[in-house]
């Protein structure tokens, strides 16, 4: 017969809530409470068009990522050869072309919205590092395809690379080097920053629209709530 013994837990005995597992769990759920982390209500200015840009570049980040690893699985021979390669490595550069196209958009408009109102700036910071970091990202993608178009970009890149003293670590003629910055360095700074922006976004609240006339306050997030289908 086995014998269940409750441990104790910080609720159960204070003397366990000055260790750092429980200070951690508490400031967690202090700033990410589940309705606020996945929530299942918006505010109702969330309804207009400039805020779905946002979801469409983590969509294509998806299919980035997804299309990518399959890619770095099979190899050059593979996407250059096989037609269903061919056709793999086409969603991979259409994927790429529209999560930039919505970066963008969501970029601007975020802009001109003054995302970092109410103490969002590390939110709209992370945003902007992120969208360096992928053009980063899509450098080292165009010099990973081995063809004719990659060797040409290397040639044209290196001489400036160079310049700036960079190329002494970052060879862009070296494709086994360039191949791992685009498959493991930049993505991984990528996704780790994507899920830090979308969690300070959940923390903050989504920024809300200026207010209509001067003086007037903007709505509050608390204030108008429209119910996803």
């Amino acid at each position: 017969m086995s014998v269940h013994t409750d441990r104790p837990t910080s609720a159960t005995d204070p003397s366990l809530a000055d260790q750092w597992t429980a200070k951690l769990r508490k400031a967690a759920e202090t700033a990410f409470p589940p309705e606020r982390l996945l929530p299942d209500a918006q505010p109702s200015y969330v309804a207009s068009w400039v805020y779905v840009f946002g979801v469409l570049t983590l969509v294509s980040l998806i299919w980035v990522i997804v299309t990518g690893c399959v890619l770095a699985i099979m190899g050059p021979t593979w996407w250059h050869v096989s037609s269903v390669g061919l056709f793999v490595n086409s969603l991979h550069l259409w994927s790429v072309e529209l999560f930039f196209f919505f970066m963008v958009i969501h970029l601007w408009g975020k802009f001109f919205m003054a995302a970092w109102r109410g103490r969002r700036r590390a939110t709209w910071v992370s945003g902007v590092v992120t969208f360096v970091i992928s053009v980063g990202a899509a450098f080292t993608g165009y010099l990973s395809q081995q063809n004719f178009d990659s060797q040409w970009i290397a040639t044209q890149a290196k001489d400036g690379i160079n310049a700036t003293g960079a190329g002494a670590f970052f060879n862009v003629l070296n494709f086994g080097q360039m191949l791992m910055w685009h498959i493991v360095l930049l993505p991984l700074v990528v996704v780790v920053l994507t899920g830090l922006h979308v969690l300070m976004v959940r923390h903050r609240g989504v920024v809300p629209p200026f207010a209509d006339t001067p003086g007037s306050s903007p709505p509050s997030p608390a204030a108008e709530v429209a119910e996803q289908p």
